[in-house]
Formats: C-alpha cells, sequence, structure tokens
C-alpha cells in the first residue's frame, strides 16, 4: 500500500502554512511609519478571517474510487496470502478440469511467451463485459501470473518493480469485479528450469 504520509491531509490550509512560517524579530531600534501603522489591521483582518475561507472544491469523478479500492485492496489481503501458490500446484489445478489460467499482461508480450493454455486478457482492458465473455462464471477457479514469477526472459517477462507487480493489481481488479476463486502464482521461477511449459513466438524462434 501507499504511505500514507505523502497524502495531503484535508485538515491543512493555506493559512495553517502562513502561520506556521518564519518571522524575523521585529527592528525596535526604527520608530514605526504611517505606513506600518495603516497596515496593521489589513494584516489582522487576513489574520482573522483566512481560517474561515472555504476550502477548494474537490475534483469529483465517481467513476474513479480510489477510497473503495484500498478497502477492497485490504479486505483481500489475507485471502490472496492463503490463495498463493506454489509451482507444483499451478501446474497439477491448471490441469484441471474447469480451471482458466489467464494471462493478464498486454498481448504482444503474451505472444511472445505464456504459459502454455493460458487465456489472454490484458488488464488494460478489463470491464464486467470483456471478463464476462472469458470467465462468465464469478466462481470459476482462475489461476493467475505475471512477469515477476519469471526470470531468464528480459523481452517477454521483463520485471516490474516489486509494489507494481501485475498479479496484485489483476487479483484486486478481479476481486472488484466479483470473482471469488483466484488464485496466483506466488515463486520466483527461471524459465530455464520451471516445470511450467511455455509457448509462443519467442518459443518457437529458440528451437530453430
Amino acid at each position: 500500500m501507499h504511505d500514507d504520509t505523502l497524502l495531503f491531509h484535508p485538515s491543512c490550509r493555506f493559512s495553517d502554512i502562513f502561520l506556521t512560517k518564519g518571522v524575523r524579530p521585529t527592528d525596535r531600534s526604527k520608530p514605526k511609519t504611517g505606513e506600518d501603522d495603516r497596515m496593521k489591521p489589513l494584516l489582522a483582518a487576513l489574520l482573522l478571517f483566512a481560517p474561515f475561507a472555504p476550502a477548494a472544491e474537490p475534483i469529483r469523478n465517481p467513476l474513479i474510487d480510489y477510497s473503495c479500492f484500498r478497502e477492497i485492496a485490504a479486505e483481500v489481503q489475507p485471502v490472496r496470502e492463503k490463495h498463493r501458490v506454489t509451482e507444483e500446484q499451478f501446474a497439477t489445478m491448471a490441469a484441471e478440469s474447469g480451471t482458466i489460467v489467464l494471462d493478464a499482461r498486454s498481448a504482444d508480450k503474451y505472444a511472445l511467451r505464456h504459459i502454455r493454455g493460458a487465456v489472454s486478457l490484458p488488464f488494460t482492458d478489463f470491464t464486467a463485459e470483456s471478463l464476462a465473455q472469458v470467465i462468465p462464471r464469478k466462481d470459476t477457479r482462475i489461476l493467475i501470473y505475471c512477469n515477476n514469477n519469471f526470470l531468464g526472459a528480459p523481452v517477454s517477462l521483463a520485471g516490474k518493480g516489486a509494489p507494481a507487480s501485475l498479479n496484485i493489481s489483476t487479483y484486486i481488479a478481479l476481486a472488484t469485479y466479483g470473482y471469488t476463486n483466484i488464485y496466483e502464482l506466488g515463486p520466483l521461477l527461471n524459465v530455464a528450469t520451471t516445470k511450467l511449459q511455455f509457448d509462443g513466438t519467442e518459443m518457437r524462434a529458440s528451437r530453430r
């Protein structure tokens, strides 16, 4: 999750910042001018009414809900942790009837290399309609994997930053759309030694 300390706190106001800035000590060696005296009421008024200035109107978009995203992420976290599976478990489950192996990477990376039998639906194409076409039943067992599960294929399976792992985003998105039986490949494997089988143009080129 993101560090909450980086978020703008709603209680912060311009007046708070203004009042906490360092102020130079008054130079008492110089007499006050008439201009200084005239400025006193103006500054006093600014300080008096600044805390009551209306806050900026929030930018509203009902189709973007970060708070709800965080709630769902927190809710599924313990379930996801229990549904992370080993290489052997993944292979066994993938071979069982009624299971869908979902590859949410881009279509071009899927074409280069993917786990044999996986179905392609790029994460950027996720909608209720597109998911329903690929996975009609919400209780279907879904297996997911991503680039960060593999080493040794830097073109087709280029590693991402750990917090940006596609497995995390995919799991939360599927849960958001109501899918309830999601499993995730857990370990980091080497494509040269894994027991999982691959297909794709990268594989065919390597056999020549």
